[in-house]
């Protein structure tokens, strides 16, 4: 695979395909490899952009997963 700017799904399985090899290969290319990542971790961040979460609703949405209530915190933040 030519090392370029991923801009298709294809290139970017081909590059995930390619990372897989040189991870499983005993003498990787360490410096294509890095490349590889690189180009797919930007690739991944333009097409699937994750938002960043507002902390407190982050804490409130673990604490209705555990049950608990403001009162609950109190120990932890005395």
């Amino acid at each position: 695979m030519k090392l370029k700017v991923l801009k298709t799904e294809g290139e970017y399985e081909a590059a995930l395909a390619e990372i897989e090899k040189l991870i499983d290969s005993a003498k990787p290319n360490r410096d294509r490899l890095e490349l590889l990542v690189l180009l797919v971790h930007t690739y991944e961040d333009s097409r699937y952009p994750i938002d960043l979460s507002d902390p407190v609703e982050v804490i409130k949405f673990r604490m209705e997963q555990a049950g608990l209530k403001q009162k609950d915190l109190i120990p932890f933040i005395d």
